[in-house]
């Protein structure tokens, strides 16, 4: 087993901790995407750094192409995969890390254009892995040289892939909280405001809701809004 300097895990201890202090800061799941790859490709040395994330919201589970440093970023937009296509795919559905000596002479790479365009050779794929063994994405690591990436690296690269894992996953936590919590308050505030239009105006509570909705596509606001100014109103009577 190739060895690897006390100095490159000093570098790896960083990166992870740098993507620890991801998980709770107040960033963006789009900013933590870009901390990911950029901490990795710098501490890893490799040319560019790419991450993939696992994407159920279509009903059609896909993977989908949402960061890296190097590359300009209309390439990133709208890059997707089917579970079963091309390296990340492959890497996403058996969950276990893939090298690539290669890309341009590996016929399930899809990003060959990319490659020629970029001067990539050798290739490193890992699964994002959480507990339970559930895999919410994949890292592509990319030399420009031909890299056989001994297994001591491999397995850096994997812890620091599994920790960004936990930090998207607990974002994706904390955005949905979030929603869900502003869903439930924006219902409260409606049916506190259905009460009020039902006793002002003799209607019932279908009717009631109507006239939020009326009102809130005439003024083009949102149902919370609308309430809120409902709400507002009869506290000023």
């Amino acid at each position: 087993m190739e060895k690897i300097a006390p100095e490159t895990y000093d570098k790896y201890i960083k990166a992870i901790t740098d993507i620890s202090r991801a998980i709770t800061s107040d960033l963006y799941l789009e900013d933590i995407l870009k901390l990911i790859v950029m901490v990795t490709a710098k501490v890893t040395g490799v040319e560019i750094c790419s991450l993939w994330l696992v994407d159920e919201t279509d009903g059609v589970k896909k993977i989908r192409l949402k960061a890296t440093q190097a590359i300009e970023p209309d390439y990133v937009k709208d890059r997707s995969l089917s579970m079963n296509e091309g390296i990340v795919g492959y890497v996403a559905t058996e969950n276990r890390p893939l090298i690539v000596a290669n890309v341009l002479e590996e016929p399930q790479f899809k990003e060959k254009d990319m490659a020629k365009k970029l001067g990539l050779v050798s290739l490193l794929s890992v699964p994002l892995q959480i507990k339970e063994s559930k895999v919410i994405g994949v890292l592509n690591c990319f030399t420009t040289q031909s890299h056989a990436f001994p297994e001591t690296e491999v397995n850096l690269i994997t812890a620091v892939a599994n920790q960004a894992a936990v930090a998207i996953f607990n974002t994706e936590l904390m955005v949905k909280s979030k929603v869900i919590q502003e869903e439930l308050e924006t219902r409260k505030l409606v049916e506190r405001a259905k009460e009020i239009l039902m006793r002002r105006r003799k209607i019932d509570g279908r009717d009631a809701h109507r006239w939020i909705q009326k009102k809130s596509m005439d003024s083009r606001k949102s149902m919370r809004q609308v309430a809120e100014a409902v709400l507002l109103s009869e506290e000023l009577e």
